[in-house]
């Protein structure tokens, strides 16, 4: 799978409110046991990756994840900005991730980071 294909499918799995869908879009993405961290959470595979996306539907509810940078890669790993948009589309929280990629394209992990890099 491109990776252009793989962050599609990863940013569609945090807008996704059905738990199922959520799954399956994931078993696409997401290699087995990879680790997503942000600084408010952890999760170690893929359904614990589900439920973390459950909570945020539940604490944001209409929000959504949309993608604000082209994908920068190289080595295997990967980054790209990203906006938290509330349901009126105001920007409520800006942020970027750094991944890994598996040798078959799925992602190995996930690190996020929230807000801009501090100041000097």
């Amino acid at each position: 799978m491109a990776t252009k294909e793989t962050v599609e499918a990863y940013m569609a799995v945090w807008n996704e409110t059905d738990e199922d869908k959520r799954r399956a879009l994931l078993a696409k993405v997401w290699a087995a046991g990879a680790p997503y961290t942000d600084p408010m959470a952890h999760a170690a595979g893929a359904e614990e990756l589900v439920a973390l996306v459950s909570g945020f539907h539940t604490q944001m509810p209409g929000a959504k994840i949309v993608q604000t940078s082209a994908i920068d890669e190289h080595h295997g790993r990967l980054r790209f900005g990203w906006a938290m948009k509330g349901p009126d589309g105001s920007t409520r929280m800006e942020g970027i991730d750094v991944g890994e990629l598996a040798e078959d394209g799925r992602l190995r992990s996930i690190l996020g980071f929230f807000g801009p890099l501090p100041a000097a």
